[in-house]
């Protein structure tokens, strides 16, 4: 069975021969065992494939094809999305009355958690000056005493307020709600 394989140098020149070009030299017969009963007939030499040209221009045609034949209609389960139109935005802008606007329940963010923070003053400090602070230390803040205190929430100034003691506990009293800046 060995026999029936192709040498290098055959397998070259059906390659030429497929690409039109004549071999240099004609293949060498390869050497037969004595064993070996003759062949009847030599290998039929396979058909050439077809040329890149030829494959391209088929692949064309058949392209083409398809393309013109389904003219609008369903191909291979694809809906037809007809054409093209321009779609147009709903105009933003605030209602101009009270009975336009949607109403929302206030009572839907009570369970939201907000970071409430009130701050008496603030001062900047150097790593130096932060490692030397120890128990008993005065840090001078930006505010006097009796100035009102910031109420910030969620890190936004909202008000403002005055320090109380009610019940050995410190409180704020709520003096200024402060309107946000356009």
């Amino acid at each position: 069975m060995a026999d029936d394989l192709l040498t290098p140098d055959e397998i070259e020149a059906l390659m030429s021969a497929a690409r039109g070009s004549v071999p240099a030299a004609a293949p060498p017969a390869s050497p037969k065992p004595a064993a070996s009963p003759p062949k009847a007939s030599p290998p039929a030499a396979k058909p050439a494939p077809p040329s890149t040209d030829r494959l391209l221009q088929e692949v064309a045609d058949h392209l083409a094809a398809a393309m013109s034949s389904g003219s609008g209609s369903s191909r291979s389960g694809v809906p037809d999305l007809g054409s093209a139109s321009r779609f147009e935005f709903e105009e933003f802008g605030r209602p101009l009355d009270r009975e336009l606007m949607p109403e929302f329940p206030i009572v839907a963010l009570q369970d939201v958690e907000l970071d409430l923070r009130i701050e008496l003053g603030r001062t900047e400090l150097l790593i130096e000056e932060v490692l030397q602070l120890r128990e008993g230390t005065v840090v001078p803040l930006d505010k006097l005493a009796g100035d009102p205190v910031d109420i910030l929430v969620n890190g936004r100034l909202i008000a403002r307020g005055e320090v109380l003691v009610l019940n050995d506990n410190f409180c704020v009293r709520v003096a200024e709600i402060v309107t946000p800046k356009d």
